[in-house]
């Protein structure tokens, strides 16, 4: 076996060693080593060495918890005050091709009461990311972090796009494009929310990254979050399938499966949810915050109705599900978008 130190500084070379013999990292080792790699000081073999090597492994709580903490240090941060801020963001990657559910629902949270930060990127697995639908609806998401703090303070909802927030994350960006192989950076993003959120509905691609997920938040100060992952394969709360859920409420982790029929949303299939590209998201969304029925409204119901629970703006999921109605009866959430695309507009025509 490789000696690894004990102590808080790993050079790579150290660290590869480490993962490829199997050897768990610390979580001060790892932030060392995420240090190297996010300030440009690990060669691209190296990187690329490294991730295949801890994939291999495995990583544990203590790895991503070390590398959630060198990554929010790098971060370009957005200060915003409030007991409700929540993101919406997941870790994308389920394939399953459907609208944009999570920032259609930030919108309807926003307009319940929270303060929406949301976290997001361009499309990577489906045929909508967060800001291939806002740049479709005309929201501007090339802002600073003091631009993003005044959509929040101003509206109670903004976006920062992540490589605006994430910069630091170039060095590894030809590594993972090269390779393509999903590495443990596919489930960074959702815990490294720029504007520090500690409320979350957090999807994920796979059932087996909930737990560790909602340990990493924990330890990590958190204080209410769902990780869904759905038995139909989304990284979202299902119409067409229970949803596993992983819970961190109050320092406390609980597991159970919400049933959408048990909310009367319950459908047989997701055919009506999949969508081509960015614009026929976006016009799904618009319709739902029309108020027309149909599985596009009951979906963003049960998701929106878990932000709203997640903000602790409401007793329970039900409680949410039923604010959201509301939200999307005012009209209001549709105002929400309409507000943020003409504040944002008006930043850089100023």
């Amino acid at each position: 076996m490789i000696a690894v130190e004990q102590g808080f500084s790993m050079n790579m070379q150290q660290a590869i060693a480490a993962v490829t013999e199997r050897q768990d990292l610390s979580q001060a080792q790892m932030q060392a080593v995420m240090n190297l790699i996010m300030t440009g000081e690990a060669t691209q073999a190296q990187i690329g060495g490294f991730l295949v090597g801890l994939r291999m492994k495995g990583e544990t709580v203590d790895e991503i918890t070390g590398a959630v903490i060198a990554m929010r240090a790098l971060a370009s941060g957005v200060k915003v005050h409030g007991e409700h801020v929540i993101d919406t963001c997941g870790t994308g990657g389920d394939s399953s091709g459907i609208f944009n559910v999570s920032t259609g629902c930030a919108f309807i949270a926003s307009a319940a009461g929270a303060q929406v930060a949301k976290h997001g990127n361009r499309s990577i697995s489906s045929k909508s990311g967060s800001s291939d639908l806002l740049e479709a609806a005309g929201v501007d998401i090339m802002l600073k972090p003091l631009q993003v703090e005044q959509c929040i303070a101003d509206l109670g909802v903004g976006f920062m796009f992540a490589p605006a927030h994430h910069s630091a994350m170039k060095h590894a960006i030809g590594p993972r494009r090269e390779m393509a192989i999903r590495t443990l950076f596919n489930i960074l993003g959702p815990l490294t929310n720029p504007a520090g959120a500690r409320h979350q509905v957090l999807g994920v691609f796979s059932r087996q990254w909930q737990r560790p997920m909602a340990e990493v938040l924990r330890r990590l100060g958190s204080k209410h979050v769902m990780v869904v992952h759905s038995e139909d394969g989304l990284d979202e709360i299902s119409i067409a399938a229970p949803t596993y859920v992983v819970e961190l409420k109050d320092d406390e982790i609980n597991e159970y499966t919400i049933d959408p029929s048990t909310y009367n949303l319950s459908h047989t299939n997701l055919e009506a949810l999949v969508v081509d590209d960015a614009l026929a998201s976006l016009k799904l969304i618009k319709q739902a915050f029309a108020g027309q029925a149909g599985a596009p409204l009951d979906m963003l119901l049960l998701n929106a109705g878990a932000a709203i629970y997640c903000a602790d703006l409401a007793v329970d999921l039900a409680a949410g599900i039923e604010q959201a109605k509301w939200v999307i009866n005012s009209g209001s959430a549709q105002r929400k978008l309409d507000d943020l695309i003409h504040l944002t507009q008006g930043f850089n025509a100023s």
